[in-house]
């Protein structure tokens, strides 16, 4: 199965990487997409909004939606500030984002009584300035309207060739959310030279991490402030209004420890799946940023005890407590911490696993099985030695298999310290202790969880690795 995908990090809840086997033959950045051709420049401005957000309450990882409506609604100086840079970049189709239905409609009027031919989209409309999503867009098409104002529905899997402007009307809180808003105006056109993008920015809680989001989707700086051309795609500009520059300065100090950042970003991941996220979900879903600082802190490092973490915050069920408080709790942190420098460990442990009914010992066949099950999977085949061919691997005989099994993952997890894995004939085997909660759904949940996430970790170090070099 080949998968195409141009937002593999989405907010639904599912893992693109997942569905392929964690592998991916070809990757593009936007950067390259954009020094390619494929999609045109963009000129960003992140237009400082004096719109105070220090009263309002964050819940969830998000601000009330409430009180950003009691800010935005009748904001008579802010609706001037959005049309008057609005008119000042020029545009015939724009889409503008939105905090709520309400504020979409807001916007739609504002905009109407300004001359502005405008509609508001967001599901179940029946608003006065409301349109439905396919008619709205035919109407931009023909030029019978000129902008859409949006809540989430433009987000992903809409494109608008035509779009010369998009503009960000909300706190933007999430990386995913933000490449997927600039994304919709990307596409080429005949005549479209570049994508105008209008930030509107105040002192909400995050607002310096637009400057990360720019990084991580096209610069290789390590923070994006300025509008140097040398560290942008080629025709692209930045460019920031100087009292966000000294904001931007002024939240930084006021930067919530890495704990608390950890938390928080946790809360946005869970609010955005509407579950407690998985390890698995929350690597895939949660800031390249917040990720990358808590690899560089290991006692921060939420993935080194995942569970500690979810009893620190209540979030574990009562089995879950259960479950915490014995041995399973001390096997799965050792999971965690398993040393990852080759993937070989990951078939052994799969072995254990066994589909969800967890073995106490796996022997000859079943390591060989669950290896061969691993390494015959996408490209995998290839960790076993980068400079043999797939014809080559095809050539390894079983005994050869079974030697690199016992001499390399076997071996490092019976000596891996705490006495969890222990030598049997032909195999490995789990303690006696664990016997008792072998069957314990909570353990086998949590082994898959570890074990995926683990090897989704290495795959995506090995991805970063190959793109570097």
């Amino acid at each position: 199965m080949l998968g195409l995908t141009a937002t593999p990090e989405r907010m639904d809840g599912r893992s693109i990487y997942e569905i392929c086997d964690y592998n991916v033959p070809y990757e593009i950045s936007l950067r390259e997409a954009i020094n390619k051709g494929i999609l045109v420049p963009f000129h960003y401005y992140g237009i400082y909004d004096d719109t105070d957000y220090s009263k309002l309450h964050v819940v969830s990882g998000k601000y009330d939606e409430k009180e950003l409506n009691e800010t935005y609604i009748g904001n008579v100086h802010r609706h001037d500030l959005i049309y008057k840079n609005y008119r000042k970049y020029g545009s015939t189709r724009a889409l503008g984002f939105c905090c709520s239905r309400a504020h979409a409609e807001e916007m739609a009027k504002e905009f109407n009584a300004r001359g502005v031919k405008a509609v508001a989209v967001y599901s179940n409309s029946d608003g006065e300035f409301s349109e439905d999503r396919e008619i709205a867009i035919e109407k931009l098409k023909k030029g019978e309207i000129e902008i859409i104002f949006s809540v989430d529905m433009f987000n992903e899997g809409v494109d608008i060739v035509d779009l010369d402007m998009v503009m960000f009307l909300r706190p933007t809180e999430s990386p995913i959310v933000f490449l997927q808003q600039l994304g919709r105006g990307l596409r080429k056109a005949n005549g479209k030279r570049y994508l105008n993008v209008l930030d509107f920015i105040g002192n909400y809680e995050k607002s310096g991490r637009v400057r990360f989001f720019l990084k991580d989707s096209i610069s290789s700086k390590s923070v994006i402030t300025s509008q140097r051309t040398e560290d942008l795609p080629d025709d692209c500009q930045i460019d920031f209004d100087l009292r966000l520059i000294d904001l931007f300065e002024e939240m930084d100090k006021k930067q919530m420890k890495l704990s608390e950042l950890i938390y928080s970003e946790f809360l946005r991941v869970k609010e955005d799946l509407n579950h407690r996220p998985s390890r698995l979900e929350l690597f895939t879903y949660m800031s390249d940023e917040v990720y990358q600082l808590l690899l560089g802190r290991s006692k921060e490092n939420i993935f080194k005890d995942y569970l500690e973490f979810l009893h620190k915050h209540n979030e574990l069920t009562l089995e879950e407590e259960k479950f915490y408080g014995g041995i399973g709790k001390e096997f799965i942190k050792h999971l965690e911490n398993e040393q990852m420098t080759k993937v070989y460990k990951m078939p052994v442990l799969k072995a254990f696993y066994n589909d969800g009914k967890v073995l106490m010992e796996v022997h000859e066949d079943q390591l060989l099985a669950s290896w061969k099950k691993f390494f015959n999977t996408g490209s995998n085949w290839r960790d076993l030695d980068p400079k043999k061919t797939y014809a080559d691997y095809l050539k390894i005989t079983d005994s050869a298999h079974l030697k690199k099994i016992f001499t390399m993952p076997v071996h490092f997890l019976v000596n891996s310290g705490k006495g969890f894995f222990i030598e049997v004939d032909k195999g490995i085997g789990l303690c006696n202790e664990l016997y008792e909660i072998k069957d314990n759904p909570i353990l086998a949940e949590q082994m898959k969880d570890v074990i995926e996430y683990k090897t989704m970790d290495y795959y995506s170090r090995r991805l970063n690795l190959e793109i570097s070099n």
